[in-house]
């Protein structure tokens, strides 16, 4: 990079700190509950950025950019983090486990949950099931709801769905998760096999 597109980059990036970074930092906590990770998070992005900074493309929207590629160093965190959190649950117990949950070296296995396991019956099938599910997605904020049933229901691409519903990637992602959390906490409140 010669000195006047250093030069520039800094500057660009200053700008952006200026502009997107409470966005940044207020989506990175929101993501990792850490006040520490999210600023290591946003200055390894706002590192990234100006690295890369010859591969941004000029009319695109720098805010998108930037929260892709903090989108990524969260995933590259947790995957990090979770290759480091293996220790042997048997040692920091001080005793041997005699639990299914635990493999032969005390390590936690990983376990499928479901509050809602019926092995004689698939919750689909289930009409009372379809019942809260309906009025569950029907209680989604308009674009959310459209996004679950394009994605989940139409089995929609999401470049179509972010086509219709004139939407970025980024935006698109939000809303579908947020949309699963809300549709988790009311079913949850509303379906109860037991």
């Amino acid at each position: 990079m010669s000195n006047t597109a250093l030069r520039k980059a800094q500057k660009e990036i200053g700008n952006w700190l200026n502009t997107y970074g409470n966005d940044l930092y207020s989506w990175a906590y929101y993501k990792t509950s850490s006040k520490e990770t999210a600023e290591d998070l946003v200055q390894e992005t706002l590192i990234s950025a100006f690295k890369a900074f010859d591969k941004f493309r000029p009319g695109s929207n720098p805010k998108t950019w930037l929260l892709t590629i903090l989108n990524n160093k969260i995933i590259d965190y947790y995957r990090a983090s979770n290759t480091n959190k293996s220790f042997n649950q048997s040692q920091l117990q001080g005793q041997n486990l005699e639990n299914d949950n635990y493999d032969s070296n005390g390590i936690w296995k990983k376990q499928e949950v479901s509050l809602w396991s019926n092995k004689d019956e698939h919750l689909l099938d289930n009409a009372e099931f379809l019942e809260v599910l309906n009025k569950c997605v029907s209680a989604l904020p308009e674009n959310w709801r459209r996004v679950i049933i394009s994605k989940y229901f139409d089995h929609k691409k999401g470049k179509d769905i972010c086509k219709e519903l004139d939407i970025t990637s980024s935006n698109l992602w939000q809303m579908a998760h947020r949309a699963k959390l809300q549709l988790k906490t009311c079913l949850n409140k509303n379906w109860n096999t037991i």
